[in-house]
């Protein structure tokens, strides 16, 4: 009889390498296909509970907030014209309140009308990989993204604290720590900035031009798992961890172009698909005959992408209203933290079987829909551009 982690490593493989494959047949996305076939493949019972693959399944996730750390360009960020960050920071306020209203109108759980003002830039750094960093919408999506993700990830580390702690001198000492990390965080960043403004030649001896032993990764790598290291043991959420280590690279390290792409190529050929795998994994296709399910998880669905595509218009004037339509659905995809949601509430038992899963679905949903229309906008444009280029 064949060992099951024999059969898992085997199915696991076959999905990493098949999905560009099936994706490309079906014009979808990948990170849609990768989650879908890991819903199926869980349902047929080729994927069953493994430690290891939900250890590996996490640091991808970890990765993946890396990953979108290093697409974000501080200096870019600063350097903004205040109508930018003004307006941005004006977006992630009328979305908030559009979620919460509606959530409140429609008489969702307090858990849900929680999570649907949330932002993840993690998918964006799929799209950026895709349709490229340069696109207006993709740096406009970025400013407005870490904003809100530096936001919601305090506002998640806050929800599990209060959670695990209740109201008391437990979770003020928790967020005393996430205070002091931050403040941390901004201080040790402006040291190294001048830092390497005394000493420049000190950037190329921790990442040589010519380098043999890939020193530029290791230093990378290093950064991402002592900065994990930290929030396990201030027991602050690793998200927050993982996203500044990549923010940190791409701050010091912005010169070393090919660092970005060897980082990219490991994480979107690798531990990311394990990630989306496992999410769909952790579905359980049984569930879609449960009454209120499927209504449910598109009722959450409609409202978070609508609240996201209303807030837009005050976008509309920086870059006309595509590309803000673009924004509000690049934006509209916060898998993981809404995964995250789901799992703290249902292990809390703050929310039922079926709440959680139509958070589960709603966040599946929203990644299908948000990431093909943008296929179908993107596709739209180009098509001008060669009639008017053949």
């Amino acid at each position: 009889m064949i060992d099951n982690s024999i059969t898992l490593i085997l199915i696991l493989s076959f999905l990493i390498w098949g999905s560009p494959f099936i994706a490309r047949f079906l014009r979808m996305p990948i990170p849609p296909v990768e989650i879908i076939l890991g819903a199926i493949f869980a349902s047929l019972g080729f994927i069953e509970y493994n430690e290891y693959f939900n250890l590996i399944a996490q640091v991808g996730f970890l990765y993946l907030l890396f990953l979108a750390g290093m697409e974000v360009d501080l200096k870019q960020i600063t350097k903004s014209p205040k109508e930018v960050i003004q307006k941005s920071i004006l977006f992630l306020l009328l979305m908030t309140v559009f979620s919460i209203s509606s959530g409140m109108i429609f008489g969702l759980h307090t858990i849900v009308i929680i999570s649907m003002p949330l932002i993840s830039i993690g998918l964006l750094a799929s799209l950026s990989k895709v349709y490229g960093k340069d696109q207006p919408w993709i740096r406009l999506a970025l400013i407005a993204g870490v904003l809100g993700e530096i936001g919601s990830i305090i506002a998640l580390t806050i929800f599990n604290a209060t959670i695990s702690t209740g109201f008391g001198f437990a979770l003020f000492v928790k967020l005393g720590y996430l205070v002091l990390f931050i403040f941390a965080v901004y201080i040790i960043y402006r040291f190294l900035h001048l830092l390497f403004w005394w000493f420049p030649e000190l950037k190329k001896t921790l990442m040589p031009k010519l380098d043999t032993s890939d020193q530029d990764i290791r230093l990378a790598m290093a950064l991402f798992f002592i900065l994990i290291a930290v929030m396990l043991s201030l027991e602050l959420k690793l998200a927050l961890g993982a996203f500044i280590a990549g923010v940190a690279i791409s701050a010091f390290f912005h010169h070393e172009k090919a660092l970005e792409e060897k980082m990219s190529s490991l994480g979107f050929g690798f531990l990311v698909p394990l990630f989306f795998i496992h999410v769909g994994a952790s579905f359980d296709l049984k569930a879609l005959m449960l009454e209120g399910v499927v209504s449910g998880a598109l009722m959450i669905t409609i409202l978070m992408i609508a609240s996201r595509i209303f807030a837009s218009f005050v976008l509309r004037g920086i870059s006309g209203s595509r590309d803000a339509l673009l924004i509000a659905l690049s934006l509209s995809m916060p898998l993981t933290l809404l995964v995250a949601v789901a799992t703290i509430g249902y292990e809390s038992k703050l929310l039922d079987l079926l709440t959680y899963y139509q958070l589960i679905l709603a966040s599946i949903f929203e990644i299908l829909i948000a990431m093909t229309v943008i296929k179908v906008l993107q596709t739209r444009k180009r098509l001008p551009d060669k009639i008017e280029n053949p």
